[in-house]
Parts: structure tokens; C-alpha cells; sequence
């Protein structure tokens, strides 16, 4: 039996006594775009936060390719291969693309004075730059690389949001809503590099409320509802599931 590369057990958050996610459970496969879905308030964000280090969740278990991390902080998650991207773009505007890519550049070297005779810090800067150029390339933003961050559009910075992911060389990246605020064309495209990254060995799990999205490249999908997992299972089962459907709708079931 394949063992999951995201284990999440009993996971509990509260805010004020109220339970953001409680008591949730969930798996991610390896080599997998992985859907957690559900209504406003459910708890996808905080669950989010809690498995990639930035609130710390009051309760449960975390298991990343082996490896306890609820509770780490996210540089000892992101060093592990987890990394997330931000509904929000969080790029840093009066730097360039090449500049934000390159601040993700992972094992970069101290800048001592042995470093420096050694040439390992040259060396360096060097694969990193390599890299961040591969990347920019790959995410078709190579024609902006020199253009501030603030003055993309929304789809490239959702772009350059992925490729900083990229650079810390994840196996696995949890994106919150890609698509959101993203043009059309844009979005597809967002989509196209995301099936690719995973042939290419990266594994996703991904908030997203755009269903038509969700029903082409996400399998399984994992429905979320009042902090707990509701169901899992192909677009076309959770579809026609009539508790998903309650969820969505807040309809009330007589019979």
C-alpha cells in the first residue's frame, strides 16, 4: 500500500472559541492535483495556515513525506518540500521578477570571508541565477523578467507566485485559489503549467472555487464543510452527492 505524501489527522484550529477547522482528516497522493473544496467558512484557509506553518493549530497531526511538521515553523516546512502560494500575490512590487524568483533560491550560502576565497558563494549565485531563468522561462514570464513585480498582471503574479514555489524545488505545493481574480485565457494557462509540474513530479493540492477547473484537472476532491472533511471522491461523485449539495446551497433536507 502506497503510503500518502500528506498525512493530516485530527487536525484542530479555534479562534475565540469558535472552531475553525475541527477535528479534520485528509489524505494527499503522491503525483496527485488534489482539490479542497467547500463553502465560504468552511475552514480551507486555516487548514492551509495550520499545515504550512503559519498559525500554529491547537491539536492533531501533520505527516509530510515521513515527517511530523504541525507545528513547525514554515522555513523547516518549506525545507522539507512543502510550500505554499497566497490567494494574494506576495511578491515584493519594487523588485524585478528575476529578483523575486532569486529570493527563493534555496541553500544559499553564507557571505564569510572563506566563502568568498572558495568561490562558494559565486558558485552559488550562479546555479541560482541558472535557475530562476529556467523557471521564468518555463512559466512564460521570461518577456517581464526585468519588470517590477507591482506591475504585472494579476495571472502573472499568480505565475510568479508558483515560480518562487519553484524555486525552493517542492515536492509537493499547496496553491490557495490560482485562478481568483485571473482572466480567462490566463487561467487556462495557469491550469496548463500545473499538469505539467505534476508530470514533471511535483504534487498540488489546491483551493479553488472555480468548479469548471476543479472538474477538468482535479482528482480526487475533497469537500470540506463547518471545519471537517464532508466527503471525497471524483468531481462527478461529490457532484451528485446530495450533502455537497446542502453545503453549497444551505438547504435544509425534510425526508
Amino acid at each position: 500500500m502506497t503510503v500518502p505524501l500528506l498525512q493530516v489527522r485530527g487536525l484542530k484550529r479555534s479562534f475565540y472559541g469558535i472552531h475553525a477547522v475541527n477535528d479534520l482528516d485528509f489524505e494527499v497522493a503522491e503525483g496527485t492535483i488534489t482539490a479542497l473544496i467547500g463553502p465560504n467558512g468552511a475552514g480551507k484557509t486555516t487548514a492551509f495556515q495550520c499545515i504550512s506553518g503559519v498559525v500554529r493549530p491547537d491539536a492533531g497531526s501533520v505527516i509530510f513525506a515521513g515527517q511530523e511538521i504541525a507545528g513547525c515553523t514554515p522555513n523547516v516546512i518549506s525545507r522539507a518540500g512543502l510550500l505554499r502560494t497566497f490567494q494574494i500575490a506576495r511578491g515584493i512590487s519594487r523588485l524585478s521578477v528575476l529578483e523575486n524568483l532569486l529570493l527563493y533560491a534555496q541553500a544559499q550560502p553564507d557571505e564569510s570571508i572563506l566563502s568568498a576565497l572558495l568561490r562558494r558563494g559565486r558558485t552559488a549565485e550562479e546555479a541560482a541565477l541558472a535557475r530562476a531563468w529556467q523557471i521564468a522561462r518555463k512559466l512564460n514570464l521570461l518577456r517581464v523578467a526585468n519588470n517590477p513585480a507591482g506591475a504585472l498582471s494579476g495571472g502573472q503574479k499568480k505565475l510568479l507566485e508558483i515560480g518562487r514555489a519553484l524555486m525552493a524545488e517542492p515536492r509537493m505545493i499547496m496553491l490557495d485559489e490560482p485562478m481568483a481574480g485571473v482572466n480567462p485565457t490566463l487561467s487556462g494557462e495557469i491550469a496548463e503549467h500545473i499538469v505539467g509540474l505534476r508530470e514533471e513530479g511535483v504534487t498540488f493540492l489546491m483551493i479553488e472555487h472555480h468548479m469548471e477547473m476543479v472538474s477538468k484537472f482535479c482528482d480526487p476532491v475533497i469537500v470540506m464543510a463547518e471545519g471537517r472533511r464532508l466527503t471525497q471522491g471524483s468531481f462527478k461523485e461529490i457532484a451528485e452527492n446530495d450533502q455537497v449539495q446542502d453545503a453549497y446551497m444551505g438547504r435544509r433536507r425534510w425526508a
